[in-house]
C-alpha cells in the first residue's frame, strides 16, 4: 500500500514551498471583498510612497479610462479594483483591460473576469498600467482602491485613488474603509532560554542530538509539550535563519498537518498556526487559537512558546491533541516573514505518541531507515565489494594464474563473487529511494541520475559477460575492452554519484567531516592502484607483497567505508 499512500501525501516538509491563497503568482481571489493580504500581519500606518492616477475625472458607461499604479520605491505585489465612491467596502465593479500581461493579470471578483487585477509574480516594479472599462450600470461616482505590497509583511491596505464621477454628478466624499484586523494572539518576549530539565517527568520532550539541553547549548533542536486542565502548552527552539516549526501528524508523511510556526521577522518572532497540504505553502489559520505566546531570539537560537485548548471546535483544521501523532521539526530561512523550503530533513520522532498523554523523553530521526539502508548499501557494494572484485581482476590475474577453487581459477571466482554481491547490493538500495517517495525525486540534483547511469551500466557487466566469446575468439578482444570500459565508467560515475549523494537532504551526512572520508578513500584508492601497476611490471619485489597489498586495499577500504556508515547511523 505504500505507493497509494505515498500519492496521497508526500513527505512533510515541508517542504515549503509559496502559494496563497497563492501570494507570490497573484492568485488572490480568496481576497476580492477585504482586499486584505491573507499574510497574518497588520497593514502599514505610514505615509505610503505609492500613488493612483487616472487620465479623466468623468465618465460615461463603456468608457475606457487609464489607471495607474507608481511608487517611489519598488513593490512585489498588488490588488486593484474599482469601487462605488460612497460605498469602498461594497463590490468590484466594472472590468480591466491588462497592458502588460507579463506582470499583471485579471481576477474574478463578484462574479465578474476581470473586475480586479493583480501581481503575476513577486518580481520588483514601480509601475503598473491598466485601461478600466466602466459598466453600464456604474454608479453615479466611482473610486479606485489598491492594495500594494513592498514586501511580504510590509503592505499598505486599501490605497484610495481619484474619484470619478458620471457626466456632471458632484462626487460624494468618499467615506473611509473599513479597518481591518487580525487575529495575532498578543505576545510576550521571554525571559530566559527553555531548558530540558523535567523532560520525562513534567513534560514530554523530543530532542536533537539526544540529551542536549536547549539553555547552553545552541546547536539543540527542543521540542516540549505538558497538558494541564483542558490546554496544552508548548515550547519549541532551535538554531534557524528565519524560522522553526512543528507539526502533528496521522502518519509519516506529508498531507493534512497541524503546522506551528515561530517566524523571525528582522528581530521580532510571529507565532502562527497554519495547515499544510503536500508541498504547498502552509496556509495560516485566521483564527485565533493560540495564548500565552512569548518569543526569544539570542545568539541564532529562535525560541517561542504558546498555549492551545485540547479541542478547538473554532478552527476543524486543528487536531484534537487528545489523539496520537507523529512530530515534525523542521526549520529554515525566511524573508520579509515568508519561510523558504526547508533545506533539511525534518527531525521525525520514530513513533507516534499521545499529545495529552504521560510525559515521555521522544527519540527520532532525521533520515528514514529506507534512505539509511540506501546509504549503507550502496557504500558497501562500491567501497568494498565492488572495488575488491575490479582490483582481482586487474592486479591479481597475472598473479595467480594457474590456482584454481571448484575447478575455476581463484582470481576469476574472487571476482565473479564480489562483483555478483555488487550488483546485488546496489539493486536492493537503488529500489529503497523509490519505494519511499514513490516516484522520481525532482529535488535530488544530479544524484538520481548519476545513480541511473550506474545501474545500467552495472547490469550491463553481468550480460556482456554471459555473452561473452571464448577466451581464444578473434572478437574477445572486443568484449575484453568493452568489459574494461564499462567497468571503469561504473565505479567512477558511482563514486561521483556518492559525493552527491551524501549531501541529500533525506540522507545529510556530517560536512565537511563525510567529504573528507570519502575524499580520502578516492585518494587512497588512486595511490594503492599506482602501486599496484608498478608491481605489475616488475618494478616492485614479488612475492608476498601482492597478498599484502591486497590486505591493506581491503582494511583502508573497510575503515572509510565503516566511518561513513557510522555516519549514517546517526542521521
Amino acid at each position: 500500500m505504500w505507493n497509494l499512500q505515498t500519492a496521497l501525501a508526500i513527505l512533510w516538509t515541508l517542504c515549503f514551498l509559496s502559494s496563497i491563497s497563492g501570494y507570490k503568482n497573484g492568485k488572490v481571489e480568496k481576497s476580492c471583498a477585504s482586499m486584505m493580504p491573507e499574510h497574518h500581519s497588520q497593514p502599514n500606518t505610514t505615509a505610503s510612497p505609492y500613488t493612483l492616477t487616472v487620465n479623466t475625472s468623468q465618465f460615461s458607461p463603456g468608457d475606457n479610462i487609464r489607471v495607474v499604479l507608481s511608487g517611489s520605491e519598488h513593490f512585489e505585489g498588488f490588488l486593484i479594483q474599482a469601487r462605488d465612491a460612497t460605498n469602498p467596502d461594497g463590490q468590484a465593479i466594472g472590468s480591466f483591460t491588462l497592458v502588460d500581461p507579463d506582470i499583471s493579470q485579471g481576477l474574478t471578483c463578484n462574479s465578474i473576469e476581470g473586475s480586479a487585477v493583480s501581481h503575476t509574480s513577486n518580481a520588483k516594479k514601480t509601475e503598473i498600467q491598466l485601461i478600466w472599462k466602466a459598466p453600464s450600470n456604474a454608479p453615479p461616482t466611482v473610486q479606485f482602491l489598491a492594495t500594494v505590497l513592498a514586501h511580504y509583511k510590509i503592505f499598505w491596505l486599501k490605497l484610495t485613488g481619484p474619484v470619478i464621477s458620471q457626466g456632471d454628478v458632484t462626487p460624494a466624499p468618499p467615506r473611509s474603509t473599513t479597518d481591518m484586523s487580525t487575529n495575532s494572539a498578543n505576545t510576550a518576549i521571554l525571559p530566559q532560554p527553555f531548558t530540558s530539565v523535567g523532560c520525562g517527568k513534567s513534560k514530554s520532550c523530543l530532542i536533537d542530538p539526544v540529551s542536549c539541553n536547549p539553555s547552553v547549548d545552541t546547536n539543540c533542536f527542543f521540542l516540549s509539550y505538558s497538558a494541564l486542565g483542558q490546554t496544552v502548552s508548548f515550547e519549541l527552539s532551535g538554531p534557524a535563519q528565519g524560522y522553526v516549526s512543528f507539526a502533528l501528524s496521522k502518519d509519516e508523511w506529508m498531507g493534512d498537518d497541524d503546522a506551528y510556526l515561530c517566524i523571525n521577522d528582522k528581530g521580532r518572532v510571529t507565532v502562527e498556526a497554519a495547515h499544510t497540504t503536500g508541498w504547498t505553502y502552509p496556509e495560516i489559520s485566521s483564527e485565533s487559537v493560540l495564548t500565552d505566546v512569548g518569543w526569544r531570539v539570542s545568539d541564532g537560537v529562535i525560541q517561542c512558546k504558546f498555549s492551545r485548548s485540547i479541542y478547538t471546535p473554532q478552527d476543524p483544521f486543528r487536531f484534537s491533541l487528545n489523539n496520537s501523532y507523529y512530530l515534525f521539526v523542521a526549520h529554515g530561512s525566511a524573508e520579509y516573514g515568508m519561510i523558504h523550503r526547508h533545506t533539511r530533513q525534518p527531525l521525525i520522532s520514530s513513533h507516534h505518541q499521545i499529545i495529552t498523554g504521560p510525559p515521555e523523553i521522544l527519540t527520532g530521526s532525521r533520515s528514514p531507515l529506507l534512505m539509511k539502508c540506501h546509504g549503507a548499501l550502496m557504500l558497501i557494494a562500491w567501497m568494498l565489494a565492488g572495488s575488491t572484485g575490479k582490483l582481482m581482476a586487474a592486479y591479481f590475474k597475472p598473479d595467480w594464474p594457474e590456482q584454481t577453487l571448484f575447478g575455476q581459477k581463484i582470481w576469476f571466482q574472487v571476482h565473479s563473487m564480489l562483483m555478483s554481491l555488487t550488483v546485488l547490493l546496489a539493486a536492493v538500495g537503488f529500489v529503497f529511494p523509490f519505494v519511499y517517495r514513490g516516484k522520481w525525486s525532482t529535488r535530488a540534483g544530479a544524484h538520481p541520475y548519476l545513480g541511473c547511469t550506474v545501474m545500467i551500466l552495472t547490469f550491463c557487466q553481468p550480460i556482456m559477460a554471459a555473452f561473452r566469446p571464448a577466451p581464444d575468439s578473434s572478437r574477445r578482444w572486443i568484449f575484453n575492452w568493452l568489459h574494461w570500459g564499462v567497468g571503469n565508467a561504473a565505479e567512477i560515475i558511482a563514486v561521483v554519484s556518492m559525493f552527491f549523494g551524501i549531501k541529500q537532504q533525506s540522507l545529510l551526512l556530517p560536512y565537511p567531516w563525510t567529504t573528507g572520508v570519502l575524499s580520502a578513500f578516492v585518494v587512497w584508492t588512486i595511490v594503492l592502484k599506482l602501486v599496484l601497476k608498478l608491481h605489475k611490471n616488475g618494478v616492485i619485489i614479488k612475492g608476498l607483497f601482492i597478498v599484502a597489498i591486497l590486505a591493506v586495499f581491503v582494511l583502508g577500504n573497510s575503515a572509510f567505508c565503516i566511518s561513513l556508515l557510522a555516519s549514517i547511523g546517526d542521521v
